[in-house]
């Protein structure tokens, strides 16, 4: 366990507010590395549009349904998701759609 450099008369709301300070630094450095915006999602779309078309070529129109299918799911399930936390209207579909297509930044 780590130890509070005030040592055992910590003040808890001091040791709250560091720990909350810490989080938030945290996250945002996460944000950053992960953070994914539209045009990268745009791209990450247009892979999945044209890995379906190519997979419906080769092995059949069932089998590209299926490629495009599971990400449909995979978006409605993130919008339903966001929808359930509270956050409504574009902005949930918009993270929703960074979700689900936002890994086309590393191409």
């Amino acid at each position: 366990m780590k130890q509070w450099p005030e040592g055992p008369a910590a003040d808890p709301g001091a040791a709250r507010e560091r720990y909350s300070s810490d989080m938030r630094a945290e996250r945002k450095a996460l944000r950053e590395v992960f953070g994914a915006d539209l045009p990268s999602a745009h791209l990450g779309l247009g892979i999945v549009i044209a890995a379906s078309v190519v997979v419906g070529l080769l092995a059949g129109p069932i089998v590209g349904a299926l490629v495009a299918g599971s990400f449909a799911a995979l978006f409605l399930l993130a919008l339903v998701v966001t929808l359930l936390r509270g956050i409504g209207g574009l902005d949930a579909a918009r993270r929703a759609y960074l979700f689900t297509f936002g890994w086309g930044q590393w191409f």
